[in-house]
């Protein structure tokens, strides 16, 4: 029985980034609105009750503050049914009315309030669109009018004019700097959602690529191996690999790494570290892998390489369950054998990028022993203390079967949130 797992966890907070632009934009017009209305509010409590602050029509005062307060009932129907976002706009013109109506009611011309008139000029002119600079405008010269249709008495004198159209020009102003910001503003979103599509993409083949270099399965081994391998990276690219192949004399070659780092450049070294090892099938000595691999990352004096090092574990068995295995600075293979009991299989060398040579070692398989190794993700799954590795140990004694223990592995790795990716690769030589 053969089994090989390999998932690619999404992250809470990859899916979360996703969502909350949503969640923020159908409650913009309402945060935009209770600013205004709570400013127009103030103003009209303000002019109730302080002596000093001219009410010339309470009121249209009060009308005034009412077109605020209904606005902002508006602005919560948009947030419950995202559909009428597409009337938003109502929403700021129907501010400059309640400005208008404010600014006759404390005093016309000598209102002290009119000012709030610029924050629905910034709310239509901060958006897509020339169209949104003349739109304010056409909102502010309303309001400065409004008094004229509601006193028929008044007509337009000189100093009015002159005032309104200083007004229009300094509103047309902060209207057309405000939208060239956004433009520019949403220029450079725009560029930057494209560029992460393409980055994004990028890694799910990236993902899609690191997949298929692992082994399908184990039928391509000989009768006497079973094995069970599954990763569980960190991100959607990780830095660890495992492999397992038929060796030229009949037995089965395995390989678990980890390269330092993760994502998509721990991805490529990982990549090219399990290519040049599988390279060396017909080596009969393991350590020859390493050390051509060490050769195959290097570049030269200037080894940049050097610095993505890997711990590395690898091992041939032979058909009668001989191993002849080497680690590169790795320490977490150890030997199950079938009565329970454990051995780690440990050396003093240095990871692949770092060391120059290894050297190989020998051991033997009895009938129904196993040869399990993980990668340092899994003591965190017991909690990454100085006894996590006697927890790993005992973990592994108390599974006889290798599919159950990377089914439980695998499981422990999918229960919590995890810093580092997760490897585990076993084999068991039972020959008939």
């Amino acid at each position: 029985m053969t089994q090989e797992l390999s998932r690619t966890r999404v992250r809470p907070s990859s899916a979360g980034a996703r969502l909350l632009p949503a969640v923020q934009t159908s409650w913009e017009p309402l945060a935009k609105q209770a600013v205004v209305a709570a400013l127009v509010v103030v103003a009209g409590v303000a002019s109730g009750s302080i002596p000093w602050l001219l009410v010339t029509d309470a009121a249209r005062m009060w009308q005034g503050v009412g077109v605020a307060l209904a606005l902002v009932v508006v602005t919560l129907l948009m947030a419950r049914w995202p559909a009428l976002r597409r009337a938003e706009i109502v929403v700021p013109l129907g501010d400059f009315l309640a400005i208008g109506l404010l600014r006759y009611g404390t005093g016309d011309s000598q209102s002290v309030f009119f000012v709030i008139v610029v924050l629905p000029v910034i709310w239509i002119a901060a958006g897509r669109g020339r169209w949104r600079i003349l739109v304010p405008l056409l909102g502010v010269c309303a309001a400065l009018l409004l008094p004229l249709l509601l006193s028929s008495e008044r007509g337009l004198t000189p100093s009015e004019l002159v005032r309104l159209s200083i007004a229009m020009l300094v509103y047309a102003a902060v209207g057309g700097v405000v939208n060239e910001l956004s433009r520019r503003s949403l220029l450079k979103l725009s560029l930057s959602q494209h560029r992460r599509r393409l980055a994004e993409a990028e890694v799910s083949e990236a993902a899609f690529v690191q997949r298929s270099l692992q082994p399908a399965d184990g039928s391509d081994l000989p009768d006497a191996f079973r094995v069970a391998g599954a990763c569980v990276p960190a991100r959607t690219v990780g830095g660890d690999f495992f492999d397992w192949y038929p060796t030229p004399d009949g037995g089965a070659a395995v390989t678990l790494g980890d390269v330092m780092g993760k994502g998509a450049g721990a991805g490529m070294i990982a990549a090219a570290v399990r290519t040049v090892i599988r390279s060396g099938r017909d080596d009969a000595d393991p350590a020859v892998a390493f050390e051509r691999t060490a050769v195959g990352l290097s570049t030269g004096p200037t080894d940049m390489v050097g610095a993505q090092f890997s711990t590395c574990f690898h091992a041939r068995i032979a058909p009668d369950g001989t191993i002849r295995w080497v680690d590169a600075g790795h320490g977490l293979t150890v030997l199950r054998r079938s009565d329970g009991a454990v051995e780690f299989l440990r050396s003093g060398h240095l990871p692949v990028g770092v060391g120059t040579s290894w050297s190989s070692f020998d051991a033997a398989l009895h009938p129904g022993d196993s040869l399990v190794s993980v990668s340092d993700g899994v003591l965190d799954l017991f909690g990454g203390s100085l006894d996590s590795i006697d927890r790993y140990a005992a973990l592994v004694a108390a599974h006889h079967d290798i599919d159950a223990l990377v089914d439980d592995l695998i499981t422990r790795a999918g229960a919590q949130e995890q810093d580092d990716d997760v490897t585990v690769l076993a084999v068991t030589w039972s020959p008939r």
